[in-house]
């Protein structure tokens, strides 16, 4: 628990006793989502991780700390839900829209979107979380659908990069809710 200070009013409230009902999963505390650790970075690309920091395969839907170590392409793709997406460091963009996401940009993408999302040059790595409701549909250079990626996909991935990183397949399940 944080130290107290002389105008934290609140320390002497009573913290509520029944916090979760009964069937509720535990809540997730992961400090450091951005982290240099390299072994937290599941590899997409050459220069694109993904670091995994909450999964739900009920709802196809996976939160992710997205990290490009240069300027490049990350992907092309199509949603057909929302994505949310919060900016820690670098810059990135679509090439279909004109704007670029810096530190402390916030993107919602609406259900029914098509872009090619690219990582620009920048003096630190892009470092984006995003809220994924999935699947994405990949896309070709002329936008037509060529395969797809969901929850599954994700899981697998992830499973596959931390067991052999030794963090280990199941460091992915105390992430899934």
């Amino acid at each position: 628990m944080a130290e107290a200070t002389g105008t934290e009013f609140w320390r002497d409230l009573k913290p509520i006793e029944k916090v979760f009902q009964k069937h509720s999963l535990p809540e997730m505390f992961t400090p450091e989502i951005a982290t240099d650790d390299e072994r937290y970075y599941v590899p997409l690309s050459e220069t694109v991780g993904t670091r995994p920091i909450w999964i739900s395969v009920a709802q196809n839907s996976w939160c992710d700390v997205l990290r490009s170590t240069g300027p490049g392409l990350v992907n092309r793709h199509y949603h057909p839900h929302e994505v949310f997406a919060y900016t820690i460091s670098g810059k990135w963009g679509y090439l279909e829209h004109d704007w670029v996401a810096t530190a402390g940009s916030f993107v919602y993408e609406t259900p029914g979107e098509a872009h090619t999302l690219v990582a620009y040059e920048s003096d630190e790595p892009m470092k984006v979380h995003f809220k994924v409701r999935g699947p994405l549909i990949w896309l070709d250079e002329n936008g037509d659908a060529v395969d797809f990626f969901d929850v599954h996909n994700y899981i697998e991935l992830c499973k596959e990069h931390y067991e052999k990183v030794g963090i280990g397949a199941d460091y992915i399940d105390a992430l899934l809710r």
